[in-house]
Parts: structure tokens; sequence; C-alpha cells
């Protein structure tokens, strides 16, 4: 009984290894791939037709295990907006920041001449100097703070980044 289910297991990945070696592109006719594509394929007049890759096609089950990532890629954030934000928020210690993901989280600290303590989440995530690159969460300690602070912390940010550039720019 143990031969047979050793076979069987032998039979079993070796149609396995046999089927994953049976490549092409993914969804093109002869290709061996019996499901049309998949989620390539669109309905349009009653046939199928196929939309081009967007990603390198895979021609074995083992490329699936493979580092395909460059190691060089980089995430970018716009390092105005980012100088920016520790300007401003300056009077709030850093707790955590990654300059990878864009994220910095500031713990609690009193503005000057404000009395209502404050903590923040930046979160930088485009290259571009642009209202859309930049995120705030702002929170007192009875929950989050109004709409209006945030949006003028925001608008702070933006406007030191600008300034920030324009500096540069007269080097």
């Amino acid at each position: 009984m143990g031969i047979l289910k050793t076979s069987a297991f032998g039979l079993s990945l070796i149609a396995i290894l046999g089927l994953s070696a049976c490549g092409g592109s993914r969804g093109s006719a002869g290709s061996g791939n019996i499901f049309g594509g998949g989620s390539n394929a669109q309905q349009q007049g009653g046939g199928i037709q196929h939309t081009p890759q967007a990603e390198e096609p895979r021609e074995t089950i083992w490329d699936l295990f493979k580092n395909v990532d460059d190691p060089n890629t980089t995430v970018e954030v716009n390092r105005y907006i980012w100088n920016a934000s520790l300007d401003v928020l300056s009077f709030m210690p850093v707790q955590a920041a990654d300059p990878f993901s864009g994220i910095i989280v500031f713990g609690y600290g009193r503005p000057p001449g404000g009395g209502t303590a404050y903590k923040a989440t930046v979160y930088v995530r485009d290259p571009a100097l642009d209202a859309r690159s930049l995120s705030v969460a702002l929170y007192s300690r009875s929950g989050p703070a109004s709409a209006e602070a945030v949006r003028k912390i925001e608008d702070a940010i933006l406007t030191r980044a600008r300034q920030l550039r324009i500096r540069d720019g007269k080097l």
C-alpha cells in the first residue's frame, strides 16, 4: 500500500511539473491556457477580446517564486513638504519617521501661544509639490481635531514648502 501512495504522489508531481512547463503568453490562442485568459478577457459583441498585459508574463509556475522587484527602486516623497512638516510642527516631538513611505508621526506638543496639546501624523505620498501630496491627521487629547485646524496645519506646511522651494531656486 505504501508503494501505491508513493507512486501516486510521484505521478502527481510529474503531472504538475509537466503542466507548469506548458508556458506561453497568458490567454493567447494555443498557449495552453484553457481558461481563456482569466481577468484579461473582455466580452465585446459576442467575442472575447484580450487586453495587453501590464506585467511581465510568467512562463512556469516557478517564475512565481522569483524576486522580480528592482532593488534600486525607491519610493519618492517631496523633500520640501517633508522638511516643511518638520519645521511647522517643530513644537511636537518626532516619535517615528520613515522617509521611504513618507510618514512622520509626532507626539503630543503644545503650539506656541496655545493651550491645547496636539499630536499629528503627516503622510507625504507623492514627489510633487502639490496639496494632494500631503495628508495630515491631527488629534487633541479629547479626540480628532477640527477640520479647520487640520486645514490650517496643511496650509502652513504647504506655504513653508513653497518658501523652501523658492529659496533653493535662488541658489
